[in-house]
């Protein structure tokens, strides 16, 4: 079983590398434009990806027709993701850029928790997490203005 230092752990690291990637992505963006930007940090992914696929002979690639339809838009998403960071960073900097980002994630995690879309947990809206959220968002606000 994982220890909870360890999964927070990978949590700050992969924060980490969304607050590293977003500003490099961003440079891209500035100097190529952001298609080109989405298109380049793309395929470095996908050429990191490779190595370890390839050590496993291709792993469970496969497999990919027996996932449901909809996963396959995760790419997509994450095409959003970075363009929406190439565009917002020069324009509001980097902290807004990314706390705005990890809103967006609360906000669409709570209604999939709240009805269990998507592998969520099944965990209800509540008056506190209600608040919680109000409160994410005008530090949103405050942080961006």
């Amino acid at each position: 079983m994982d220890s909870t230092l360890f999964i927070i752990l990978i949590g700050l690291i992969g924060g980490i590398a969304v607050g590293l990637q977003a500003p490099m992505a961003s440079m891209i963006t500035q100097r190529l434009g952001i298609f080109e930007s989405v298109f380049i940090v793309h395929v470095g992914g996908a050429l990191v990806a490779l190595l370890p696929l390839l050590l496993y002979s291709g792993g469970n690639v496969a497999r990919w027709k027996e996932l449901p339809w909809y996963t396959l838009l995760a790419g997509g998403f994450g095409l959003i993701v970075i363009g929406a960071l190439s565009y917002m960073i020069p324009r509001v900097g980097v902290g807004a850029a990314v706390i705005t980002i990890v809103a967006g994630q609360m906000l669409v995690s709570t209604v999939l928790d709240h009805f269990g879309w998507l592998g969520g947990m099944g965990r209800p809206m509540d008056p506190t997490r209600a608040i919680g959220l109000a409160v994410v968002l005008v530090g949103v606000w405050l942080t961006v203005k």
